[in-house]
């Protein structure tokens, strides 16, 4: 058997698989890492001192500046192949969830790429083990692990050696994918085993917008989340209470899947919902097929601004994290706009736009839902959910 580390940047392979490295698991034989950004095998010797493997490795840390990205699983399968070689493998490599989205994308493309070389190699063949993943740098996540490995002293002082020397430049670069700090060189060395399930949820889980978060149906857990109902019953409530179904339809920005947007429907709401994700489009237009209430839409922030319906109320719901321009509020073709955010993002983002604004005035300010620690991902991991704000916002003058 061999071990077989794939990684983004060689640093990847000292700073979260060191134990893989210089001390595979019992049945383990010589290691092998892969290096993703470079498509480069690199054997390492089983009678190699720990200090021969990794000067083995330190001529190929990159700089800071130079841009890393997963090939794609069939490149990776290519790579693992050779590094297998016809041997029986383990292979081990990043989280899907990993909060560098380059790590991240690796590790899930390597579990698909694994996945693929077995399916192909059917019964007949020598197959690969279970890919196992690095729990990583994930700082808004804790994991439930499979397999941990504390690493002993002189562990330590060969890893810190590492990052001192081969990655002086890493420690004081300007990027935050590449820069090697305390918490991206850990103590104890994490990994677990996912289902192809699980790994779509993490790798959708720790995306914020576009395909990658549409990977998987109802990616934030709307459905299942005992936090999501609550928030979005409350919400749903505050609406109604301001803005009763007889006043006129509703705009909802971003409406995602349409969690919000059934709930509204069933509430005597007629909804014009919008959502420019295409993924996300296609599974709120099919939960809301038999709705005569709801009509679906494909417009942006910009294009609604531009050329959106008129509506008694626009709905900006946890949806004004992505950098939007938020002057185009002024321009919404309505008097009446439901803004809700995390406390944080309303602090640092909405309110000192609100204070320079000469447009709207604040009808009322409150907490829809309070902070929640809860599991995600079937309990692989989980996270704190951070509260929701409600603000009231009403044109000046109107």
């Amino acid at each position: 058997m061999i071990e077989i580390v794939v990684v983004l940047r060689v640093e990847d392979a000292v700073l979260d698989f060191l134990s893989v490295l210089l001390d595979p698991d019992p049945g383990g034989g010589p290691a092998t890492v892969v290096l993703a950004d470079r498509g480069t095998v690199l054997p390492l010797p089983a009678d190699a001192t720990p200090a021969e493997r990794l000067a083995l490795l330190a001529p190929h840390v990159r700089s800071g500046a130079d841009d890393a990205a997963s090939p794609g699983p069939d490149a990776l399968a290519d790579l693992v192949r050779r590094a297998a070689d016809g041997r029986s493998a383990r292979v081990w490599t990043h989280s899907p969830a990993d909060n560098r989205r380059s790590r991240g994308r690796v590790g899930r493309d390597t579990a698909i790429a694994c996945a693929g070389l077995a399916a192909a190699a059917g019964a007949t063949a020598t197959p690969l083990l279970t890919v196992r993943h690095a729990v990583g740098y994930s700082p808004f996540l804790q994991f439930v692990s499979d397999l941990d490995r504390p690493l002993g002293r002189a562990q330590v002082a060969a890893k810190l050696d590492f990052a001192n020397d081969a990655c002086a430049a890493l420690l004081d670069t300007s990027s935050p994918e590449f820069v090697v700090q305390t918490p991206r060189i850990p103590a104890v060395e994490r990994f677990f085993a996912a289902d192809p399930g699980e790994r779509e949820r993490l790798f959708a889980l720790l995306a914020s917008l576009g395909d990658e978060a549409a990977a998987v149906a109802d990616p934030w857990e709307f459905a299942t989340s005992p936090y999501e109902a609550r928030r979005l019953d409350t919400t749903a409530a505050w609406i109604r209470r301001h803005c009763p179904p007889d006043r006129g339809h509703l705009v909802e920005v971003g409406a995602c899947e349409g969690a919000l947007t059934s709930r509204l429907a069933a509430d005597g709401f007629s909804v014009h919902a919008t959502e420019p994700n295409p993924l996300f489009r296609a599974r709120l237009a099919t939960a809301q097929a038999g709705s005569g209430s709801v009509q679906v839409r494909s417009d942006d922030l910009a294009g609604l601004a531009k050329d959106g319906p008129a509506g008694a109320a626009y709905l900006l719901v946890e949806m004004l994290y992505y950098g939007q321009d938020l002057t185009l509020l002024d321009d919404l073709p309505t008097d009446l706009l439901f803004v809700a955010l995390e406390p944080e993002a309303l602090r640092t983002r909405l309110r000192p736009w609100l204070a320079a604004s000469t447009a709207w005035r604040t009808v009322e300010e409150t907490r829809l839902v309070a902070p929640r620690v809860e599991p995600v991902c079937g309990g692989r991991a989980y996270l704190s959910k951070r509260g929701s704000v409600g603000l009231v916002l009403r044109r000046a003058g109107a």
